[in-house]
Formats: C-alpha cells, structure tokens, sequence
C-alpha cells in the first residue's frame, strides 16, 4: 500500500505556509481520472473527498507556498497560493487542491474557484496530456453548494491537480528579489536534487540544469504552437520549471487559423497572443536568469539563454514533420510550413480539421484535399514529400499525429452549462473523447466539427 509523504514544506518549511482548508458544502465528486489516479494508487473514495474538502486531514497540514513574479509585464513583489495547497506526496507525484479557500497569499481574494474555471482546467489538463503536450494532471473534479460570486452567483468547486512539483519561475523571482540568497542557492539544490538527479553529481549541475530548463520550456512552446494552443496568460509565476503547462486559466485552442489570435479578454494589448508566446516564454526564461544571477555567471545564463531558440525550432520541425510526414526535415521545410499557415488564415480555415484532412488524403491525388486557393502550395509540399508507395500506411502515420478532437472552447461551456444544471453526462462524455484524440469513435462526431458561428460570442479572461 503506498503511504502519504510530506512534500517539498518538509525539506524547505520557509518556503511557504501551513493552512487550514475551509471545507466545501455538499461536497461530490464531478469527474475523475482513472489514469492520474493509478500514477498515486488513489480510488474515488469518500474518504479521499473529505481529505480533499478539509474534513478529514493528514499528519500534517496542507501546505500554500509563496512566489512572486512578472505579470503582464510587471513585476509583482509576492504572490502565492491563493487558492489552494498541496496535500502531500504519493509514488513521487504532489496532490495539489486548487479552490480551497483562503490562504496568507490570497491578496482579499475568498481563495475559492467556480465550477466553469475548475471544470475548464480538469479537462485541459486531460486533453494536453492525451495530445502529448506535458502538463501538470488533474485526479479528479469536486463540486458543491457553495455559493462563491463573481461577475455573478456561481458554486465553488475544487480542481485536483498532480505534478512531480508546483516550483514556478516565480518562487525563484521571489527569493531573488527579497534578498534571500541563500535560501535561493537551497531552492536550486533542491530543485536539482528531486527532480533533476542526472544532474546531482555533475560539477556544473547548476548551470546544466538551467539549460534543461531552457530546452524544456523551449519544447512545450514549439508544441503549443504546433497544436495551435493559446496559454492566455504566460506570467512568470505561470511557468513550471519542469517544462509543463501550468496554472490554465483563460486558455483556448485556435478554430480558424489566426496567428495573432488573442484568448485572453483581459490581454488588452496582445502580450500573450498565439504568434507571440515562443518569445515571451523566452522572455520569462531570461527573468529566470536573472533571478540567478547569485547562483550563475552572466556569461553562463547567456549560454543557456542560448539553447531556446534551436530547441524551440527543432521541436517545432520534428512536430510538423510527424503532422505532415516530412523526412529528413530541416530548416528549409519552414517556408512550406509558414505557407500552409498563411493559406489556413487568408481561407480562413480550421486549423485542426485541415491537418486532419490532409493526414487521410491520398498525397499522391492531383488536386487539394484543401480547395483549390490551395493547389500551388499542394504541389509544393506534394514534390516535397516525393512518391508515396504505401499510401495507407502513410495515412495510419499521419493520423496518429493529427488529433480529430480538440477541446475547443464551446465544447468545454456545454459541458460547463450542463453540469452546471446537474447533468454531468456531456461532461463524462467529453472527458472520455478526449482521452482518444487520435482514434474517435463514431459516438465522438459531435467533437469532430467546426465550432458553431455562436461560439464566437465566447469570452475569457483571467478569471476563466
């Protein structure tokens, strides 16, 4: 039987604070992950809801750690759990209860989440795992009677989030800033230590394991933009060190190809935009360096600042030489890919349903499977990618690497609109067809399709 472990408080107490968790009313589980909750050797139990809802506890208090970081630009001095806490440790993986009530970081706010934002991160966090984007879990959904308001009256619900650790950018900002260097240098050890061990004994392992930090983040932003996925609101505190998509908030993935497309309602000025998330991770890298500027020399977080952009490209080459079955690509493949981005955006055509499209044609066919707007740069990719002998081979490839359903943003407010009415069979249903992106079942037709005109009436923001 696996044990409880305490979590990173344990080893590093100052990094934040013990809390006491405000329990929920009429607490009860919404979804679950059976896959998240094999990686803890967890079942849906009701003991487990009320260890989650704050009325049964460990041998040790839930534990809220304390950051800060760069947000929309600005730098923000303390920030926080506001929200939530870690459990505890189970086979390595940290159970994280976000929508928990107040902490000592909450800034005035009632550290509650509403079912809509909850729901929205429990299925993102299922669906960019699925597609093979690192994330951060979800164990499962928790929702209540719990009266929480926003713009309007809405329930309080719980996200249960896993990851092998919450370290953002921003507890390395924070300590950095306030002066405390040597909390800082024991941050770093223990960051190296637990969760990059190939690096423990190396006399580098410092500068090593910033430059893997790099190369992660580089990676997970080649795959957002080859799966045409929109964070929303990449602040440094929303950076994981362990190169996963963390904190989901006002997400979306693009319907219509547009490379400058916003999500975000609150991102007045487009800083998180589609077409500029590769250089803002970049961005919030070298905030990082500077955060280590005590623990490495100037010419070594230049070295390592260094490595973003071959990463970033090589991922984002190996991606779409997998979506399109290109081999030996390199950069010279690039203009054939900017082309079939620029001719989704002035057809204005689905992003994901193209790719989809062109991974079942038959590659040797005279004519697009894209329409006719698309026949000169069909030649070209077509002479690109030579004769192809096996033609069902090549689609059973291609298929594996071009997703048929996505979470599009319309799918996720049915499911909200539903469950928020009680009913949680289009919530199960679409938790399920998300767990097959590349495989859909004839049941899953529904999540195959354009989005609707009137889900372009949809907004988010930060409090999505």
């Amino acid at each position: 039987m696996t044990e409880w472990q305490q979590g990173i408080d344990r080893r590093l107490p100052w990094l934040g604070s013990a809390v006491t968790i405000t329990p929920l009313q009429n607490p009860r589980w919404l979804a679950w992950s059976d896959a998240t909750a094999a990686l803890l050797e967890l079942q849906q139990t009701p003991q487990l809801l009320a260890l989650c809802n704050g009325e049964q506890s460990l041998p040790w208090p839930p534990f809220a750690q304390v950051y800060s970081g760069h947000q929309f630009g600005g730098y923000t001095p303390q920030l926080g759990d506001g929200r939530g806490a870690s459990l505890g440790m189970r086979n390595g993986w940290e159970l994280f209860v976000k929508g928990s009530g107040p902490t000592p970081y909450s800034r005035q706010g009632d550290g509650r989440a509403v079912l809509r934002s909850a729901l929205r991160e429990f299925l993102a966090s299922e669906a960019l795992h699925h597609l093979g984007i690192a994330t951060t879990r979800a164990l499962g959904l928790i929702g209540s009677d719990t009266p929480v308001y926003r713009e309007q009256p809405e329930t309080g619900a719980l996200t249960l989030r896993v990851t092998r650790s919450h370290l953002r950018f921003g507890h390395f900002e924070y300590f950095h800033y306030t002066g405390q260097h040597d909390r800082l240098a024991a941050l770093v050890d223990e960051a190296i230590s637990q969760l990059f061990p190939h690096l423990r004994e190396h006399p580098q392992r410092q500068l090593l394991w910033f430059t893997e930090v790099v190369e992660r983040s580089a990676q997970l932003a080649a795959d957002w933009q080859a799966f045409g996925f929109c964070h929303g609101v990449l602040n440094s505190d929303n950076m994981s060190i362990l190169g996963e998509t963390f904190d989901y908030g006002p997400f979306a993935f693009l319907n219509q190809f547009s490379a400058g497309y916003i999500c975000n309602h609150s991102d007045h000025h487009g800083r998180y935009a589609f077409d500029q998330q590769p250089g803002v991770v970049l961005w919030n890298l070298q905030r990082l360096g500077q955060a280590l500027s005590s623990q490495l020399t100037a010419a070594q977080i230049r070295s390592a600042l260094a490595q973003y952009e071959p990463a970033l490209v090589a991922r984002y080459l190996q991606r779409f030489a997998d979506r399109l079955g290109l081999t030996n690509t390199n950069h010279d493949d690039l203009p054939l890919i900017a082309g079939l981005l620029q001719l989704l955006e002035s057809q204005r055509l689905d992003y994901h349903i193209s790719l989809r499209r062109l991974a079942e044609c038959d590659p040797n066919a005279a004519n697009s499977p894209l329409g006719a707007a698309s026949q000169s740069w069909w030649q070209q990719y077509q002479q690109r990618l030579g004769a192809i002998t096996d033609v069902p081979r090549w689609q059973q490839q291609r298929r594996a690497a071009n997703p048929a359903i996505i979470l599009r943003t319309h799918l996720a407010q049915q499911a909200i609109s539903a469950a928020e009415a009680d009913d949680l069979a289009p919530l199960q249903r679409l938790h399920q067809a998300l767990t097959r992106p590349y495989d859909p079942q004839p049941e899953d037709h529904h999540y195959c399709q354009e989005a609707p005109p009137w889900s372009q009436t949809l907004t988010l923001s930060c409090s999505s």
